[in-house]
C-alpha cells in the first residue's frame, strides 16, 4: 500500500491544517530510516512555535513530524 502525505513544518501549514480541521497524525524517528507512527491524531487544537496539541496531547516540534494524508487528484494542502 503505497501512502502519499504531506509532513506540516511550517506555521502557515499547521494554521491551514488547523482551519481545515484535517486529521493530522503525529510520527517520530526512531533512526535513519525508522519511523513510528506516535498517534492516529486528530484536528490540531493549538500550536505555538514549540509544541502542537492535537486531540488533547502535546508534542514538541523539534522531536515529531506532524503528517496530513493526500489524495492524488488532490491539489491543496
Amino acid at each position: 500500500m503505497n501512502h502519499t502525505y504531506k509532513v506540516l513544518k511550517s506555521d502557515i501549514e499547521l494554521f491551514t491544517a488547523a482551519l481545515s480541521q484535517v486529521r493530522v497524525y503525529v510520527v517520530q524517528s526512531l533512526g535513519e530510516d525508522f519511523k513510528s507512527v506516535v498517534d492516529y491524531g486528530g484536528t490540531i487544537e493549538k500550536f505555538s512555535p514549540d509544541s502542537v496539541k492535537i486531540a488533547g496531547a502535546y508534542y514538541i516540534r523539534n522531536q515529531f513530524e506532524f503528517r496530513v494524508d493526500v489524495k492524488k487528484d488532490s491539489t491543496g494542502m
